[in-house]
């Protein structure tokens, strides 16, 4: 039996468990091309339209009647959504908090462009600097946003009878701040953690007051590839590509 004992529990009388499941887009256009996308960027590319379908399918087996969808906003996570919501159509909050880091003026760049360009940003990340990408965001500022969404959502389902499901479909960058912040990993712990490939299933389980406070969170499940991929894909989010450029 694989059972949390209780004692490890907050105490919180009338508390409930609430799953977030956070689906990372599907290969886009920029994706394919090696671009910098962070706020920017075209839809999903024929492969990543592929890869919707496909983890379309394995989430309306699994999750047909999900408590609440909650997308971002950019056309690469909107039309990965839109896959699923096809087939088990389901009400939809858009939520700008959702989306991947700004990467202010590196976005549509390449990383070796991006390189050239900004050698004195490159070198105080390399340094363990949360400085904002391009002009755009720190690190600090896309954890802000995202636990606020987060925490937020479930807050929203908790009432919703045991153990309801909230589907998430977002980045790169959000789920691997999101599984940080839930690990209690220190500023920059998302470093630690591989990107999560292109239509990969991130779970995390929240403990909800009976005030929609998330009490604690737990990771349940990192970066399950739906896809029956023999490696993970190729395709890395704007957080690795940003921290490998030099």
């Amino acid at each position: 039996m694989n059972a949390r004992w209780q004692v490890d529990e907050p105490a919180a009388d009338g508390a409930r468990r609430v799953r977030l499941v956070l689906v990372r887009h599907g290969e886009s256009t920029w994706n394919a091309e090696g671009r910098i996308q962070g706020q920017l960027g075209p839809g999903l590319s024929g492969r990543g339209r592929d890869q919707a379908a496909t983890v379309a399918r394995w989430l309306r087996d699994r999750h047909p009647r999900p408590g609440a969808v909650a997308v971002s906003d950019l056309p690469r996570v909107t039309e990965t959504a839109a896959a699923y919501l096809n087939l088990a159509p389901s009400a939809v909050v858009t939520d700008v908090r959702l989306r991947e880091i700004d990467n202010g003026e590196w976005s549509g760049r390449t990383t070796a462009e991006v390189a050239a360009a900004y050698p004195e940003q490159i070198a105080a990340i390399r340094r363990g600097e949360d400085i904002p990408r391009g002009g755009g965001e720190t690190f600090a500022q896309l954890t802000a946003r995202v636990d606020a969404a987060l925490r937020e959502l479930a807050g929203r389902i908790a009432a919703d009878g045991a153990e309801p499901v909230a589907l998430v479909f977002t980045h790169g960058g959000p789920i691997r701040v999101a599984v940080a912040a839930a690990l209690g990993l220190p500023a920059g712990g998302h470093a630690l953690l591989e990107p999560p490939g292109n239509c990969s299933v991130t779970e995390l389980s929240v403990l909800v007051g009976l005030d929609g406070t998330s009490l604690a969170r737990r990771l349940a499940g990192y970066n399950h590839d739906p896809l029956g991929r023999a490696e993970p894909s190729a395709a890395d989010d704007d957080v690795a590509a940003a921290r490998r450029t030099a």
